[in-house]
């Protein structure tokens, strides 16, 4: 039995749509519900060529996902953000921590990066202001009003 070339992730076909949005939030715990918020209305607008993924917080496993894409946009909340939101490009940088547990979008870059032998696709982080992260808490009045000018930043991005 002769033994066949495995094939790496970077020669395995991939058809998936071009624009990656990565949300990242956990709708129980007030404004932390921005990046899944923001990820509904997109799923709602059915946008061709656009898929959303939503996550409690990144993983390793994440760099995955960015397999086959043109662009990639991390959508997150904020407590220490410019309000109504910052939108900047996001570059590989190994910055793990001591754990697994969370990473940040260019910790997620630089292990696509390792992993494939590939620079990542063109990513940005739209991080969006919120105020109140209690648990059992929606949305609070200012992290709407940072909602609706993040969507239509988000819009015209995708």
């Amino acid at each position: 039995m002769s033994e066949q070339p495995s094939a790496t992730l970077s020669q395995a076909p991939v058809l998936r749509a071009p624009v990656l949005v990565l949300a990242v939030g956990n709708p129980s715990r007030g404004d932390d519900a921005l990046g899944p918020e923001l990820a509904a209305r997109l799923e709602a607008a059915a946008l061709p060529g656009v898929e959303v993924i939503v996550e409690f917080q990144l993983q390793v496993e994440n760099a995955l996902d960015l397999v086959g894409r043109e662009r990639v946009i991390f959508v997150d909340a904020g407590t220490g953000t410019p309000a109504p939101f910052e939108l900047r490009r996001a570059e590989p940088a190994a910055d793990f921590l001591h754990t697994s547990h969370a990473l940040s979008p260019e910790a997620v870059l630089a292990t696509y990066e390792r992993v494939t032998e590939e620079p990542p696709p063109e990513s940005w982080v739209l991080c969006v202001r919120g105020e109140a992260f209690e648990l059992g808490e929606g949305l609070s009045e200012a992290a709407s009003r940072h909602l609706e000018a993040a969507w239509q930043q988000l819009r015209q991005l995708v």
